[in-house]
């Protein structure tokens, strides 16, 4: 009778999907507009000393989504194991040692500022002037960048996900507004886009900071020792690189990219390729928004070996996906017109070669979009392996072979033709190995997503609204379903106690999961409500105990966490 609907996991993707998404637009849409801001001021011509520097900014991303969204996924698999000592220590490993890199950066940055403008410029040493300018400005804005973006990872994480989305929109209408202020008003071209961006970044960290001071967080700092310290910062990294490789492999890929098309194509080519990088930043929108919320979902569930559920959030994830890369894919290769109006290409040279490569580069977004996601996913089940071999062959490996290969053959275009091919290849390679997968695991690993899947005859998944008829109900569904099991009547009656209680603790709770697994020597019962922070283990004298007095009794034991802004509620019971 109460089948489970989903309704809980669509309003806990739609609550975390939409502020994560606005924050990925806040970053993307404001990058976007920055370079427009830049190429209507300056000059469309100077997008190629920014484009130079990418590398630099994509090294930084590498680094925080490494190490943020590294530890901020071990924290909620922390959380999801009720374990709040290590959940804590994730986060204090995580911030300091970005704000510390950060600084790092900094430091060497403006050290040897020189030596690095050289070295980006090596097919275009003209430009190494207005490099080293744009350089030793957003240099200098990194400590902020790290903390900002790695503190907004966690907390998502926690529950509280609209105050990244402020903190880091308002940064990017600063850097904007200040771009106007710098290089308008006081004259300082590359330099005053550059401080202006470091500006931005200042001002979100302020802002994101408030966390600290709210009251529902559950996030906080502790002590360490050195090697403990260490020894965290290495399990961070590992999970965290192969979703973050993704960076890694994008700062090589722009810096031979870069050097193949100024080679190749000459400045015009350094332009075009700048829009087209540019011209991702709408896509990353959606696809950051998506993977970014799924992800923490995702490890949460797949922790607690809630298959279906995962599945739910997996198709629920590529459907978006797959329909904003397509959509936007058709625009550009219909109309690339548009990017040459909002970026002022008017060069009778500039105009024919950003035309021809944002066409091509175009057909690759729905490809970028599925190895993007798969990358995030493989992650999030803790499959690191086989997420940083397709980080690596989708982002560095077929893409640079492909562009050095068919660019010798063909010239120029065969640059833009190898991002398309090298996103084909990387699809064929994740159907190959979840086929193989599958063979190997004789079918306990399915689907392109390579999920398990629940054996029905032993989960039994059910849905109800805060009614204490209908907790009642499912505690009777619950025990017929188990008859024959001598835990059967223990099972049915510690459910209408947990549920009875969440419902009079609650003015409302409009839905409750109740998943109960029958393992053989116990019987586990799952409960989730979106209900007040309520644990049952440990008594509040504002909250009635009548019911789980009951519940502790029979109960063999009890497990609670507070994550993804849920009660998380494990009952055991042994057979």
């Amino acid at each position: 009778m109460y089948e489970r609907n989903y309704n809980l996991l669509r309003a806990k993707f739609s609550e975390f999907f939409l502020p994560t998404l606005f924050t990925s637009m806040a970053g993307n849409i404001c990058l976007f507009v920055d370079g427009l801001i830049v190429s209507f001021l300056i000059g469309a011509s100077n997008l190629a000393p920014i484009q130079i520097v990418a590398p630099v900014i994509t090294f930084v991303n590498l680094l925080y989504w490494m190490i943020g969204l590294g530890g901020s996924v071990l924290c909620s698999v922390a959380k999801a194991e009720f374990d709040d000592k290590k959940s804590n220590t994730y986060f204090s490993v995580s911030i300091i040692s970005l704000i510390s890199i950060g600084l790092l950066i900094t430091a060497v940055g403006l050290l040897f500022s020189g030596n690095i403008a050289q070295f980006l410029c090596s097919s275009q040493p003209e430009l190494v002037s207005d490099v080293a300018k744009y350089f030793v400005a957003l240099i200098i804005g990194m400590p902020f960048l790290c903390y900002m973006m790695s503190l907004s990872y966690f907390i998502r994480a926690d529950g509280i996900p609209t105050l990244p989305f402020r903190a880091i929109l308002i940064a990017n209408i600063v850097n904007i507004c200040f771009d106007f202020i710098y290089i308008k008003f006081f004259n300082m071209g590359l330099s005053g886009a550059a401080l202006a961006t470091s500006t931005g970044y200042l001002v979100g960290s302020i802002l994101i900071s408030y966390y600290f001071l709210k009251k529902e967080r559950t996030l906080e700092f502790i002590k360490l020792k050195v090697n403990s310290f260490f020894s965290f910062l290495k399990k961070i990294v590992t999970s965290g690189f192969s979703s973050a490789s993704t960076q890694l492999y994008l700062t090589l890929k722009l810096l031979v990219i870069n050097f193949l098309v100024g080679l190749y194509v000459g400045k015009s080519g350094v332009v075009a390729f700048g829009i087209c990088y540019n011209s991702l930043f709408i896509l990353y929108i959606f696809l950051i928004g998506t993977a970014q919320t799924m992800s923490p979902i995702v490890s949460v569930y797949f922790k607690e070996e809630d298959y279906s559920g995962v599945n739910y959030i997996i198709k629920r994830s590529l459907k978006i996906v797959v329909a904003s890369s397509l959509a936007l894919s058709i625009l550009f290769i219909v109309y690339p017109q548009a990017l040459l109006f909002l970026y002022s290409v008017k060069n009778p040279a500039d105009v024919p070669v950003v035309l021809n490569a944002l066409r091509i580069f175009a057909i690759s977004y729905v490809g970028t979009a599925i190895t993007f996601l798969y990358t995030f996913y493989a992650q999030a089940i803790q499959k690191n392996q086989i997420s940083t071999v397709i980080s690596l062959l989708e982002g560095f490996v077929l893409p640079i072979s492909l562009a050095a290969i068919l660019s010798f053959a063909i010239g120029g275009n065969g640059i833009w033709i190898s991002f398309a091919i090298a996103e084909l290849v990387t699809i064929l390679v994740i159907v190959g190995y979840s086929r193989y997968t599958n063979k190997k695991t004789d079918g306990e690993y399915s689907g392109f997503f390579i999920n398990k899947h629940n054996d029905d005859e032993k989960v039994f998944e059910h849905t109800i609204k805060g009614d204490i008829r209908e907790a009642v109900d499912l505690a009777r569904d619950v025990q017929d379903y188990l008859s024959g099991n001598k835990s059967a009547t223990i099972v049915g009656l510690a459910i209408e106690e947990m549920l009875v209680n969440i419902i009079n603790t609650n003015d409302e709770v409009e839905t409750i999961d109740v998943i109960v697994r029958d393992n053989g020597d116990n019987i586990l019962i799952s409960v989730k409500d979106t209900g007040i922070d309520f644990n049952p283990v440990v008594e509040n004298d504002k909250l009635e105990f009548d019911n789980i007095s009951v519940l502790n009794k029979i109960a063999d034991k009890i497990d609670y966490s507070r994550v993804l802004g849920l009660n998380s509620t494990v009952i055991t019971i042994k057979n």
